[in-house]
C-alpha cells in the first residue's frame, strides 16, 4: 500500500493546490446561496473526482498481470511527463504580463446567479474537462493502478488521493461553515492570493511532475 499512496501523492497534491476550483467556490460561498452552491460544488468535486480515479484505477488493475509493472505503464507515465512540461510551457506562456489581471472566464463573471445543480455540474466539468486537472487525476490513478499493492492497499489509496485533491474545495467550505464572522476575511485573502500567484503554482507544479514521471519512466524503460 505504501507504494501506491507514495505514487499518487504529487498528483494528488497538484491537483489539491489548484487555484480554478479554489478561487470558484470561495466566489459561491459569497453569495446569497452560498452554503448551498459551496455544498453543492464541493460534493461535485469530490464526486467527479472520484469518479475519474475509481475509472483509471479499475481499468488499469486490470491490465496488470503477474504483479509488476507492465511496459505500457511506463510509455503512459513518459507521455503525461512530456505533456505536463508542455502545459507548465503554455501556462508560463500565457500568464499576465506584470501590471495587467487574467480575464476571469465567463461562468465566473456569472457564478452569483448558480444554482446548486449548476455549482455541482460546474465543479465535474472542472474535473473531468480541464486538461490539466483531468491529466492529473489520470497520472496518479495510474500510479495506484500500476503498483504492486494489493487491491485493499490500491482502493485505500485511490480514497486518499481524492480527499487529498479535494482539499481545494473541503477547507474553504470548512472555513465558511466553521469560521464565523472571521471567514470571510480569511476567505478573501486565500482567493486573491492564488489569482495573483495562479500562473507561478501552476507552472512550477506541472513543471516539477513532468520532471518526476518522465525520470520514473525513463528509468523504467532502461
Amino acid at each position: 500500500m505504501g507504494e501506491a499512496v507514495g505514487s499518487m501523492l504529487t498528483s494528488a497534491v497538484g491537483i489539491a493546490i489548484s487555484p480554478l476550483p479554489l478561487i470558484a467556490v470561495i466566489l459561491m460561498l459569497a453569495t446569497p446561496k452560498g452554503r448551498a452552491n459551496g455544498i453543492a460544488f464541493t460534493a461535485g468535486w469530490v464526486v467527479g473526482l472520484a469518479v475519474v480515479v475509481t475509472l483509471v484505477v479499475v481499468a488499469g488493475s486490470g491490465m496488470t498481470a503477474g504483479g509488476e509493472k507492465p511496459t505500457w505503464a511506463y510509455w503512459l507515465k513518459l507521455a503525461l511527463g512530456v505533456l505536463f512540461v508542455l502545459m507548465a510551457l503554455k501556462q508560463w506562456r500565457d500568464r499576465p504580463r506584470e501590471g495587467r489581471e487574467a480575464t476571469a472566464p465567463k461562468w465566473m463573471r456569472a457564478i452569483d446567479r448558480f444554482t446548486p445543480g449548476k455549482a455541482a455540474g460546474l465543479a465535474v466539468a472542472l474535473v473531468a474537462a480541464n486538461p490539466k486537472n483531468l491529466v492529473l487525476a489520470i497520472g496518479g490513478a495510474v500510479s495506484i493502478a500500476t503498483s504492486g499493492a494489493s487491491a485493499g492497499g490500491k482502493t485505500v489509496a485511490a480514497v486518499l488521493m481524492v480527499l487529498i485533491g479535494s482539499l481545494c474545495t473541503l477547507l474553504p467550505l470548512g472555513v465558511f461553515l466553521l469560521g464565523g464572522d472571521r471567514s470571510a476575511r480569511v476567505l478573501g485573502g486565500w482567493k486573491e492570493w492564488m489569482a495573483a500567484h495562479n500562473a507561478a503554482i501552476m507552472t512550477t507544479v506541472l513543471a516539477v511532475l513532468g520532471a518526476k514521471y518522465i525520470g520514473d519512466a525513463l528509468t523504467g524503460l532502461a
